[in-house]
């Protein structure tokens, strides 16, 4: 795949443009891909919650990887 990544005046990568044909043969491998998806309002505030819960340091994020194994350690 033959992606281009866009950057900020400070290098940080701020998005990715794929070719079009690229993307229309993703879309037909994954339907739905390019639905719009509404994220719920109690979920961006909810989050919103926890990022300032970590910026404040009284809330640890952990790895996906420690996640998994907790979500699956209850299954």
């Amino acid at each position: 795949m033959s992606l281009q990544y866009i950057s900020d005046n400070n290098g940080q990568t701020t998005g990715v443009f794929i070719p079009i044909q690229e993307w229309n043969d993703l879309k037909n491998k994954f339907k739905g891909l390019d639905e719009e998806h509404n994220v719920p309002e109690w979920q961006i505030t909810e989050s919103q919650r926890r990022i300032d819960l970590v910026d404040k340091g009284q809330m640890k994020t952990r790895s996906w990887d420690d996640a998994k194994k907790d979500i699956f350690k209850h299954k």
